[in-house]
């Protein structure tokens, strides 16, 4: 009786997305293992992965990594490396809990998506249908909010999926309108809650006319608003329900608990690049409200069986999560000629993508990275990235705390090691 009396109390004890059981998971795979040269992989070539973080390691460039990559539905590689505090005194586990800012955000188009396979919500629902007072936008002239028009049109879920909302980010631009707006989703979670959030947000004007222009973005934190109106959940009690549990994310979620905080990542003191000071705290305090667009937190491990969902058309192990035509929709390019597309002003190295809904899609032709057309993508700003390669059969996650500079140089190198690591 003893025995069942804590085991409940720990599962009460658990925020949504976490395990009630502290153990760790290090030795686990999160997927089944099979040879890299079974997976066309050369052992000689992936040795450059460790050869390489392990320098930068010793250099002072970033504190550890995990890394996960998977192929034809298998783990090929699965690696800690270095330290997963700042100072260099813990050795990183394979179970690190990393903050993964962005990375949220497909977490939380996955979620919309579960709604629309029943039928409660379509793409072109305009928000004001679930958020009534985002309706009658107004529109800041050649961003100067002192001199508006109206919206032509209404904001739709399509136009926050794909950031062309006309939402902006606070800090991503320079005009007078953007300085309006609240700086990031983080900064977002941390100053207001659901309500404030979004009575702040229906005051300001939007940067451009709704469908016209890729504007990263604060779309993604009204979308997981309208999944907590239709649901009647915190976004992430409805992402454990219907993405997380089935999946057995056990570290995803928007609260890491106090008994598993001794596995959180931080970066180093200061940044290599700038050596200004720098600290990531996501996940450690409840947010006002679970941004979807960036305030969570997760494993490689976790990530890895998310991202192999998606590559194996929405189901893994039995569970599906949605149906194939559902991630046919989200991770196709909907970026129809006259919207102006800044992508590459946000991501330098994404050359020729386009944006699907709520990930990065490439297109035909060249690009900043390896990979085929139809791969799709996304990133987190203090040092995570992941991406799938259908072609390929390709799933990649990269994990490792680097808010400063460098995180673009990482997602660049880590891309070039695991390609050039194929040898069919």
């Amino acid at each position: 009786m003893r025995k069942l009396l804590l085991a409940l109390a720990l599962m009460l004890c658990a925020g949504p997305g976490f395990a009630a059981d502290p153990s760790p998971r290090a030795a686990q795979d999160p997927l089944p293992r099979a040879t890299p040269q079974s997976l066309g992989f050369s052992p000689e070539r992936l040795a450059r992965i460790a050869s390489t973080l392990n320098a930068d390691i010793a250099r002072g460039q970033l504190p550890g990594a995990v890394i996960a990559i998977a192929r034809r539905g298998k783990l090929a590689y699965y690696e800690a490396f270095g330290h997963l505090d700042g100072a260099g005194t813990r050795p990183m586990p394979r179970d690190a809990i990393f903050p993964i800012a962005s990375m949220t955000k497909p977490l939380t188009g996955v979620t919309l998506l579960t709604l629309l396979e029943e039928g409660r919500v379509a793409l072109t629902d305009p928000v004001e249908r679930f958020l009534p007072s985002l309706a009658n936008r107004r529109v800041a002239v050649d961003g100067n909010p002192e001199t508006t028009v109206p919206a032509l049109r209404p904001i739709t879920l399509t136009d926050l999926a794909r950031h062309t909302s006309g939402i902006p980010y606070g800090a991503r631009g320079n005009t007078a309108t953007h300085r309006l707006w609240p700086a990031s989703s983080g900064s977002s979670a941390r100053d207001y809650n659901a309500t404030s959030f979004i009575e702040k947000i229906s005051t300001l004007p939007l940067l451009s006319q709704p469908g016209t222009n890729w504007e990263y973005s604060l779309s993604i934190d009204v979308l997981g608003l309208v999944v907590e109106k239709l649901t009647e959940q915190r976004l992430g009690a409805a992402m454990e329900q219907r993405i997380l549990r089935p999946l057995g994310m056990r570290d995803t979620g928007f609260l890491v608990p106090e008994a598993q905080r001794g596995r959180y990542a931080t970066p180093l003191p200061q940044d290599p690049a700038t050596h200004r000071p720098q600290s990531v705290e996501v996940g450690l305090s409840q947010p006002g409200y679970d941004c979807g667009g960036g305030c969570g937190v997760s494993t490689a491990a976790d990530y890895i069986r998310f991202a192999q969902m998606l590559l194996n058309g929405g189901t893994l192990e039995g569970h599906r999560i949605l149906s194939r035509k559902s991630v046919e929709e989200m991770t196709r390019d909907h970026m129809r000629p006259g919207i102006a597309n800044n992508l590459t002003n946000t991501e330098g190295n994404m050359v020729n993508w386009g944006f699907g809904l709520t990930v990065a899609v490439r297109r035909e032709g060249g690009s900043g990275l390896l990979g085929s057309p139809g791969m799709f993508s996304w990133n987190g700003a203090y040092g995570t990235a992941m991406w799938v390669d259908p072609k390929e059969q390709l799933a990649v996650v990269f994990m490792a705390s680097t808010p400063g500079l460098l995180r673009q140089y990482y997602r660049r190198v880590i891309n070039a090691l695991v390609y050039g690591a194929m040898a069919d």
